[in-house]
């Protein structure tokens, strides 16, 4: 993006540029879409069947042609392709919002906080929970509490973008938020939760190990199984085996 954006051109026609933007997404779409891409992503919105590399390609062509989009213009151009049909559309808001994330403020948040519920599916909810969501989690500590929230919705979509949230907290190697938030999930009952508990558990392990194991060891009991897989992807087999092995007599015990 440009510096220093010129003051003397005409505002964006957002509903023009979504328009060239769809048209554009709809040049590259596969006849009829995509039904088992659509199937594949998890989501009841319907794909146009464009790959990663035309996605790329088509948001370096918009990114270039407007170097000096400014923030609330993005904004309003993601808002109004969020409203669209297609998972692409939808896709392509996220991307706007990431794009301009020096400037993702409360107005940002707010947006990006409406949409949750809607971007049911893994690919929309873990897109839009480890990008722009969880970049402005990190930059604001204010914005942690709020998705500690999010770990009682009944909404199971935002509990389990509640982990996604945590992503640049946990690349940044910054773990006592995400150890807290996902202790709170540890036994939820929906398997997409409890999977994402276990990505997240995963990525912790690759920045301290120690502190994970013991984490896992404290939790063990009544941990859903597919958590504890994906948890210890890195560990050693007869770790993995250890805890299966304590979560089960734990069960037992219980019954």
């Amino acid at each position: 993006m440009g510096s220093f954006p010129n003051a003397h051109r005409m505002p964006l026609d957002v509903w023009v540029e979504r328009q060239k933007i769809v048209g554009r997404l709809r040049l590259l779409a596969r006849p009829g879409g995509d039904p088992k891409l659509q199937a594949y992503l998890g989501s009841p919105v319907p794909s146009l069947g464009l790959s990663i590399p035309q996605m790329r390609t088509v948001y370096r062509e918009v990114d270039e042609s407007h170097p000096d989009l400014r923030a609330q213009e993005a904004h309003l151009l993601a808002a109004a392709l969020w409203s669209g049909e297609t998972f692409e559309e939808k896709l392509f808001a996220i991307h706007l919002l990431s794009r301009h994330a020096e400037a993702l403020d409360d107005r940002a948040w707010s947006l990006a906080d409406s949409w949750v519920d809607e971007a049911t599916g893994w690919a929309l909810s873990d897109g839009l929970a480890s990008g722009p969501i969880s970049t402005m989690v990190r930059a604001e500590p204010k914005r942690f509490a709020e998705i500690l929230r999010w770990t009682r919705a009944e909404h199971f979509w935002r509990r389990r973008a509640s982990t996604y949230a945590l992503n640049e907290l946990v690349r940044a190697g910054e773990l006592d938020k995400p150890f807290r938030l996902l202790e709170r999930l540890l036994y939820d009952e929906e398997f997409w939760v409890q999977r994402a508990v276990g990505t997240w558990l995963r990525e912790c392990w690759k920045k301290d190990p120690k502190r994970t194991e013991a984490f896992l060891r404290k939790h063990v009991k009544g941990l859903p199984p597919v958590t504890i897989t994906v948890a210890t992807e890195r560990a050693s087999k007869a770790l993995r085996e250890e805890l299966r092995r304590k979560r089960k007599v734990a069960g037992k015990k219980r019954s």
